[in-house]
């Protein structure tokens, strides 16, 4: 798969090489050190997140879009702060789906750290509204959510809802914390966030410190296909005090 370049930020080192400023990569690396430091923010540090290659570059115009679709940004997104020592914990956490042709290897995919845009890092779940559901263990609290669909193309992917509960059945006490199906086609409640290219940044989802055991990603196809596809889910939090 061709990887399309970015040129201002090559353009941005090689400027900064000649001013005598630090390099891109070396501000990248002190912002991962500084996450690490409550001194970064007061009591809070920025949130340090792995991104894949980017594989497209530009919106295609054959798609067509109601008007509550975020516009592409070209523009890096901004740092989302959060409390020191939060950690990754999805890949901990026992999923289980909707769709029962999905295997336990399949879903295995959705936690093992590879988000790149390729065809063996994304699993495929049948049509209609489908959910991967997350069970922690015990109660975490969350404070963020980073979600990859599959960023292989210019795409945006139909009613993402995101939810959590304290039982797995998701009856009790059961709270949508993110959900941009406004025309309530998947009978969850009508959505009041609004619809969003996939890129390779994913997703981000500030769940501002939520306390829950379960959670489950929901989706319903999108503009390229009927089938739903994921690659990466990362939840950030910690276990509940």
């Amino acid at each position: 798969m061709k990887i399309f370049r970015n040129p201002v930020r090559q353009l941005t080192f090689g400027f900064s090489l000649c001013l005598g400023l630090a390099p891109v990569g070396f501000m990248l690396a002190q912002t991962a050190e500084a996450a690490d430091s409550p001194a970064a923010s007061g009591d809070k540090v920025p949130l340090v997140i792995k991104l894949p290659s980017p594989a497209f570059k530009g919106t295609p115009k054959d798609i067509q879009l109601s008007t509550f679709v975020e516009p592409l940004s070209d523009k890096p997104r901004p740092p989302m702060m959060v409390p020191p020592g939060l950690k990754n914990i999805a890949p901990g956490a026992k999923l289980t789906c909707s769709d029962k042709n999905a295997t336990s290897e399949a879903l295995a995919k959705v936690t093992d750290g590879d988000k790149e845009a390729s065809e063996q890092s994304i699993i495929y779940l049948r049509k209609g509204t489908q959910w991967i559901q997350m069970d922690f263990g015990s109660p975490q609290e969350i404070f963020a959510v980073v979600i990859w669909h599959a960023h292989n193309s210019a795409k945006v992917y139909h009613d993402v809802i995101v939810q959590i509960a304290d039982d797995q059945d998701f009856l009790q006490n059961v709270k949508t914390i993110f959900n941009n199906d406004q025309g309530n086609n998947s009978g969850l409640g009508v959505g009041t966030d609004r619809e969003y290219f996939e890129i390779h940044e994913g997703k981000l989802i500030d769940t501002k410190g939520v306390t829950a055991r379960y959670m489950r990603f929901f989706s319903k196809g999108s503009t390229e296909s009927a089938l739903n596809e994921y690659t990466e889910i990362e939840v950030y939090g910690r276990p509940a005090k």
